[in-house]
């Protein structure tokens, strides 16, 4: 998969997704808070993938190794980079996407769930 409008638009088509730019990359947003960082020049894809970086770093990154690693400065906190090379098959980039949002949603406050998550 890369970083094309079909990530994009996946990721958007979720209830209460919204785009933001505050580092000049798309970051992808439901509550106000982050599920993807969708990295335009880099040709990857942050996603929570666990509380911790012990939980994010199970299956995914033990299946690719090198691959799959936990991301930058947020890794501690359960967030991997996925790059989106073809590496990690399309659809298991998006089941990422999917755990990820469903994981931030789990953890908003009800008032700001979105009402058909």
């Amino acid at each position: 998969m890369s970083v094309d409008d079909d990530l994009v638009s996946y990721c958007l088509a979720k209830p209460g997704a919204e785009e933001a730019y505050p580092w000049g990359e798309l970051v992808v947003k439901v509550g106000g808070k982050a599920f993807a960082f969708v990295g335009e020049t880099s040709g990857s894809v942050g996603v929570k993938a666990g509380r911790t970086a012990e939980e994010a770093a199970g299956e995914r990154c033990a299946r690719y190794p090198n691959v799959v690693t936990p991301s930058a400065y947020i890794g501690r906190y359960g967030w991997i980079r996925v790059p989106l090379d073809g590496a990690v098959p399309d659809d298991e980039v998006r089941e990422l996407v999917d755990t990820s949002y469903a994981d931030v949603v789990a953890r908003l406050p009800k008032k700001r769930r979105p009402a058909s998550a």
